[in-house]
């Protein structure tokens, strides 16, 4: 956990209350005026982590769930990059959710999601999510029309709040049954988006990450706003909270993320997994077979007698011719 401690609940959204994203901070590095000294703590707060994900992986009970959701050039990835870095791979699985497949369209909009949860004891990263169906579907109506979906679901006219409690009910059900969730809204200004999508075109090694389509989209800005406002309304629960990040300080975002999984891993109260009398006994048997073996460096080497060495060599006789 970060030395210098900061509010975190000032980043949640509690539950049932109204969302406005203009009174959110983007720029915000609640009390770090040193870029060096967040670092410092991003580092702790990686390590502690690592410590906690082991015992997650071991205990094999709880599972996490992180949801990131940000417009484009928010830094999703490089919070994923930089915060879990010190995780151990095998406990843990990112998952980026694009443009749905054939495949995809053909089941119900949390079917993909459902199929890529994080098993118990590891932690399980969206990249993206189920969001998106109330997100970037709402923002572009006409992504909604071609689905594979009833006329009847296709022009109901509360289709998105049906889809805020169907998500309400499908988190519930995950959290009821060992899978935490947490969800971070990375809130970066239209400004500074502007920014980091002109680095992408200026400079060469970044080209590959900006689109004409992301810039396109930036007309929708407004409507983007209102769609997460509404769904972070509709969806941020006790059990299943939504945090609105600042993002125009990256090294800010990655430590606040950071400290909030920490807090969320260690509200868990895990412990290593206690073993059985009969367990203990098994150990304790190993252990003497182990110790009663002869160390490989300890063995003396059987020497086998030359027997040629110990042959005299005669002289060869002189010829009497």
């Amino acid at each position: 956990m970060a030395k210098n401690k900061f509010d975190i609940e000032r980043f949640r959204v509690a539950e049932g209350s109204k969302v406005n994203l203009d009174d959110h901070a983007t720029d915000q590095s609640d009390g770090y005026t040193d870029k060096k000294m967040a670092v410092a703590d991003l580092a702790a707060n990686i390590e502690r982590l690592a410590e906690l994900q082991d015992i997650l992986y071991a205990q094999n009970v709880h599972s996490l769930l992180i949801i990131f959701q940000a417009m484009d050039a928010a830094g999703k990835d490089g919070a994923i990059k930089h915060v879990m870095s010190g995780l151990n791979p095998q406990g843990c699985q990112v998952t980026s959710f694009k443009q749905p497949s054939s495949e995809e369209i053909d089941h119900d909009y949390l079917w993909r999601c459902q199929k890529s949860l994080p098993e118990r004891g590891r932690i399980g990263i969206f990249n993206r999510s189920h969001y998106e169906e109330v997100l970037v579907v709402r923002v572009h109506s006409g992504i909604l029309q071609l689905q594979q979906l009833p006329d009847k679901v296709k022009n109901d006219k509360f289709i998105w709040q049906k889809r805020f409690r169907q998500i309400r009910d499908w988190e519930r059900h995950l959290t009821e049954n060992g899978t935490h969730v947490i969800k971070f809204f990375l809130h970066v200004s239209k400004d500074e988006q502007k920014k980091r999508f002109l680095e992408r075109i200026d400079i060469t090694e970044k080209n590959w990450k900006f689109s004409a389509g992301d810039a396109k989209e930036r007309v929708f800005w407004d409507d983007y706003m209102n769609a997460y406002e509404d769904a972070m309304e509709a969806t941020s629960t006790d059990h299943s909270p939504w945090y609105v990040i600042p993002a125009d300080k990256k090294w800010f975002t990655r430590l606040a993320i950071s400290e909030i999984i920490v807090r969320k891993l260690e509200s868990l109260d895990m412990t290593y997994p206690t073993m059985s009398t009969e367990h203990l006994a098994e150990l304790q048997q190993a252990k003497k077979i182990l110790e009663g073996e002869i160390a490989p460096h300890l063995l003396v080497k059987k020497t086998v007698p030359n027997k040629d060495k110990d042959k005299k060599t005669s002289k060869p006789k002189k010829s009497k011719n």
